[in-house]
């Protein structure tokens, strides 16, 4: 919204020094961090006052579970991610050049998938249940909005002058001009990333901090990249493939790392409040769109190991133990097997924030080992 503003006044005659810094990204990016904070911030308190003046409204805790979280966060409030979801949906809209296809595309995944959580959160919050929304449900309606999001990119998002195919195509990290073109299939194969992303996220939210930090953690490397290979001159430098208009998606990137240190206010042990299906699958939908988006879907999977070695986890469990009827886990996702081997959960989180900065260095790396 105010880039558009310094758009309208740039071309006139006086002189605007404040309105002119909004045509550097960088400013924008702070900007929008800072306001998504403010407003996750802000926001925080009240909702969480009302959460709890709603009887029945605390967050149902699996019964399977450890037992400790039976005692310790059993009716604690959750759907938290509101407050991040308000804070990415102002500062984006102040700060972002709406004029991005791009920008719409991750801000609608992120949104919608919110939506999706929301219904799943108030399902479980109403029946006091940990089951809300069958898991076909939900896969059906996030493979319909990643489809049409992935489909937005592909025919009408800025195309790329050095690469006609570069839409429909996987790019190689440590390679500077190897392309996977998948043509049409690609649709199908973003939708699987960015809806991959978002359960893993979702699995991943199971301790408190366990998963904001990593998320914002991924934000910040990709808004980074973002930021790269929205620049022609940087994208050229590091040999890595140049995709116009996706530099604005480092003010959304932004705006997750403010909404999240926001949350984080509230969500750091022990918890307040918990981010729910609200904001886990919209984080995770958003840190996929924006991989789709940027062209780093196999970087994703870099800098967001630590996802995928949660819903690995699971997928293991659920596949081993329906042949074999063991389990190699004690409990899954991972972080419970943790848990059930003693480890405290303060332990648990912080080693996971430590692996999680590791592979976001890892994912940093690519833009220049080529």
């Amino acid at each position: 919204m105010f880039y558009l503003l310094y758009d309208q006044l740039s071309g006139q005659e006086h002189n605007w020094p404040l309105i002119n810094l909004l045509k550097y990204q960088t400013v924008r990016v702070g900007l929008a961090l800072v306001t998504a904070y403010i407003v996750a911030v802000a926001m925080g308190s009240r909702f969480i006052r009302w959460m709890r003046s709603k009887q029945g409204r605390g967050q149902p805790i699996r019964t399977d579970g450890p037992e400790s979280h039976l005692l310790t966060k059993k009716g604690t409030p959750t759907m938290g991610g509101l407050m991040i979801l308000a804070g990415i949906l102002v500062a984006t809209l102040l700060w972002a050049d709406l004029r991005s296809p791009t920008i719409w595309v991750v801000l609608g995944v992120t949104m919608s998938f919110g939506v999706l959580g929301f219904i799943d959160d108030y399902a479980k919050v109403t029946k006091q249940t940990s089951a809300g929304l069958s898991g076909s449900q939900k896969l059906i309606a996030q493979f319909i909005t990643a489809g049409v999001a992935v489909a937005v990119l592909v025919f009408l998002a800025p195309q790329s002058p050095n690469s006609a195919n570069l839409s429909t195509s996987l790019a190689f990290p440590f390679f500077k001009n190897v392309l996977l073109n998948f043509g049409l299939f690609y649709l199908v194969f973003g939708a699987v990333v960015i809806v991959g992303a978002s359960n893993a996220v979702n699995l991943t939210d199971g301790l408190d901090g366990l998963a904001i930090v990593p998320v914002m953690i991924a934000a910040g490397t990709f808004g980074i990249i973002a930021y790269a290979v929205g620049n022609y001159v940087f994208a050229n430098y590091l040999n890595v493939h140049f995709v116009p208009g996706s530099g604005e998606v480092a003010i959304f990137c932004a705006a997750i790392i403010g909404g999240g240190m926001g949350f984080l206010w509230y969500n750091a042990p022990p918890a307040k409040i918990f981010m729910g299906d609200t904001g886990s699958l919209a984080l995770g939908g958003g840190l996929g769109a924006v991989a789709v988006a940027t062209k780093h879907e196999i970087v994703l999977a870099i800098v967001g190991g630590l996802f995928v070695v949660e819903a690995l986890s699971v997928m293991i469990q659920i596949g081993y133990f329906k042949l074999t009827g063991k389990r190699v886990f004690l409990m899954a996702p991972i972080h419970h097997h943790f848990e059930k081997l003693g480890w405290a959960e303060s332990t648990i989180v912080i080693r996971f924030w430590i692996i999680a900065a590791m592979l976001a260095m890892i994912g940093l790396a690519t833009l220049k080992l080529r």
